[in-house]
């Protein structure tokens, strides 16, 4: 063995070397450690996860992404949800007065206009000469009558000339007829001359009766005359009116205060007699046209209570005031009076909500209106019960613009998701993250 070999601690060479020695407690945790590492840490996290898995693969939500409404009781009104148009009550058509052609079109579409505003231009050449031809056939007839006037007043005069000299003439045939009977007694007379002049007494008699009936005659054939004369002039005159009520309307001119909604869009068309060259809207009432489907055409009546929504906090009340009898493409159409036609909120073609009221239940459990429920009958919602949400089995019933009846599965104070809940119906209970 050398220096350093001893020195060292090493046996000598050719020496046996003991290897059974005990080891140290440390060093033999370690080994220990060691060996038991590999089997225990997959036995804990086995545990683990049976301890934790049950909570992360339970469905789950945000309080933050759903909405909740409590459940109430009161009064509610069951409706059928239609769509409707707001459109002015009153709109003015402006038709063509006669078949000319479009001079100029002095107003165009959204012009606010005044009552007497001109609008359109129309050609009435023709027009202007009918009604100069129609005024001197107006002088024409006043000229007839009046000539017809005085061409009576002339027979008239000469009748009466003529009939006050037959009554002379018959008064003298009188006298000279009563002298020749008093004489005939005193036999101063021949019979003979008193035959004559009782026959010259009535010849009188008989040709002033004759000039009394042709002067009735007269007069009556005049009077005819001057009322068949009197009935063209009127006539005449009214044509006359027309004319000029034509003329004036060729310059189509709105009757109130209003928007123009459409006019003709080109100069220079013929347009007929009739036909339609502007609308005038006034704009200072209003009514709703509304649609609504084919299902509930039997339950719609006139006369039925109507909320008109035009947004979420402007509601209007009104009543159906006129339902069209025919169905079209699937839709029953019918007009809404509103009570406040003037509504500042009001607006040509806004489109609203229209709420027809079919009942009204006084106290009745009740739910805010949300994507959970589309509709009325058994459906399925969650309540809230703490940090979970329970699927329960509902019954709706009726149905207002934002509330839902509640027939059953629901107490009052019941606090339920109304958010769209469809992803989640498979699970009995979800839990609720704050």
């Amino acid at each position: 063995m050398s220096v350093a070999e001893a020195a060292r601690g090493l046996p000598f060479r050719g020496e046996r070397y003991d290897v059974d020695r005990a080891l140290a407690p440390d060093v033999r945790w370690r080994l220990q450690s060691r060996r038991l590492v590999p089997v225990v840490l997959p036995l804990v996290c086995v545990i683990a996860l049976l301890i934790w898995l049950p909570g992360w693969i339970q469905p789950s939500v945000s309080r933050a992404r759903i909405r909740t409404a409590v459940v109430t009781t009161g009064s509610i009104e069951a409706v059928i949800t239609a769509s409707g148009t707001v459109v002015p009550e009153v709109e003015r058509v402006l038709s063509s007065p006669l078949d000319a052609h479009v001079l100029r079109i002095l107003e165009r579409p959204g012009a606010t206009l005044k009552q007497g505003d001109p609008v359109v231009a129309l050609d009435v050449s023709e027009s202007t000469l009918a009604l100069e031809t129609l005024e001197t056939d107006l002088e024409i007839k006043e000229n007839t009558q009046a000539q017809t006037a005085l061409d009576l007043e002339k027979s008239l005069a000469e009748l009466d000339g003529s009939i006050e000299v037959k009554q002379l003439e018959l008064e003298l045939a009188r006298a000279k007829h009563a002298g020749n009977l008093q004489l005939s007694k005193e036999a101063l007379v021949s019979e003979e001359a008193l035959r004559q002049s009782e026959l010259a007494l009535n010849q009188a008699r008989i040709e002033l009766a004759q000039l009394r009936e042709e002067r009735r005659q007269t007069q009556r054939s005049t009077d005819l005359q001057m009322g068949g004369l009197a009935l063209e002039r009127t006539s005449l005159r009214r044509e006359a009116a027309e004319a000029r009520r034509v003329l004036e309307l060729a310059t189509t001119k709105s009757d109130r205060n209003g928007v123009l909604t459409w006019v003709l869009a080109e100069e220079g068309v013929l347009v007929p007699r009739g036909e339609v060259i502007a609308r005038i809207a006034d704009l200072s009432s209003f009514r709703v046209d509304a649609t609504v489907s084919d299902v509930h055409a039997s339950r719609i009546q006139r006369g039925m209570a109507v909320i008109v929504s035009l947004d979420d906090r402007v509601r209007l009340e009104g009543t159906v005031s006129e339902v069209y009898p025919t169905v079209e493409n699937g839709s029953l159409r019918f007009t809404v009076t509103l009570e406040e036609r003037s509504h500042s909120r009001l607006r040509p073609s806004l489109r609203v909500d229209v709420l027809v009221i079919t009942d009204r239940k006084p106290r009745v459990l009740k739910v805010k209106r949300g994507p959970f429920a589309d509709g009325t009958g058994e459906r399925q919602a969650f309540v809230i019960r703490g940090n979970r949400a329970v699927r329960a089995d509902i019954t709706l019933g009726a149905s207002s613009f934002d509330e839902l009846e509640v027939t059953s599965g629901l107490n009052e104070g019941d606090e339920v998701i109304i958010s769209d809940m469809r992803d989640y119906l498979h699970a009995a209970e979800l839990k609720v993250r704050n």
